[in-house]
């Protein structure tokens, strides 16, 4: 019975949220990267409905008529939605959520946020911070950890942060710490072996472009050979013709001389 209470309260968000014209794939994604845009500016305040003002506006720029309240109610149906597909297989999940991806990295960003400020901010201004960003959250009715996962991670985060002592506010510092370190030298040793693949390319492209260029210079040479080549036998050519054109010249005129002699 509770079950299908939920359900209908589901049924009911959805009609309010996809009032006609229906939302298509392309919009619900274009809405969805305006949202994570501003998530951390819906963690830090209070006032969400201006967010959603907001919101709304950056729709109409990209062409899509959609209100702030259809906006927040499309939200919270996609919330839902996400929400419910906790227990199912990736590849359902996938069919029947094709948004599930984009919510998942909304949820792990704010996951992510939360625990850089519990790790910069300390113990004491630490608890304030947090619990703002929870009640900011059930404010606007989002479902705020992502998966079940980040919800037992927050939970103890929480539950370790309320008792108040140095020794567990230290030992919060130093597990967020040893997250972060993890984290950064997981990053660090990405960055490294995209570096090196890098190096490896452009030596790579070094390389070719060497044999290209001796390429380019064997066949520039070869021409030059042959264009010298076909010089010297013109040259050779020229110097024959000369040759017979001055026998040819020195035979006429001795039969022009010998012809004068015997007329005379």
């Amino acid at each position: 019975m509770e079950g299908l209470g939920h359900h209908h309260i589901a049924v009911n968000i959805d009609t309010g949220g996809d009032r006609f014209p229906q939302w298509s794939i392309q919009e619900t994604r274009d809405f969805l990267m305006i949202r994570a845009e501003l998530d951390p500016t819906f963690m830090e305040t209070k006032r969400n409905k201006l967010l959603w003002e907001v919101i709304s506006t950056k729709m109409k720029e990209k062409g899509y008529n959609r209100s702030a309240e259809q906006c927040k109610c499309k939200w919270k149906n996609l919330v839902t939605r996400y929400k419910g597909c906790e227990t199912m297989e990736p590849e359902s999940m996938r069919q029947q959520f094709p948004f599930y991806n984009e919510l998942q990295a909304i949820f792990t960003a704010r996951m992510q946020r939360m625990l850089w400020i519990e790790a910069e901010g300390g113990a004491s201004g630490s608890k304030k911070k947090a619990a703002q960003l929870s009640s900011d959250d059930e404010d606007d009715n989002d479902y705020s950890d992502g998966d079940k996962g980040s919800s037992k991670k927050k939970r103890k985060l929480k539950g370790n942060i309320n008792p108040g002592t140095s020794s567990s506010s230290s030992g919060i510092i130093n597990s967020v710490k040893e997250i972060l370190s993890e984290f950064m030298k997981q990053q660090m040793q990405m960055e490294i072996q995209w570096l090196k693949g890098y190096e490896a390319r452009e030596e790579e492209r070094r390389v070719k472009e060497i044999e290209w260029r001796q390429t380019m210079e064997a066949l520039e040479n070869e021409r030059i050979m042959m264009d010298r080549t076909w010089r010297e036998r013109e040259e050779q050519r020229r110097r024959r013709e000369e040759a017979r054109a001055e026998k040819r010249d020195a035979l006429i005129t001795a039969l022009l001389n010998k012809l004068r002699r015997e007329d005379m």
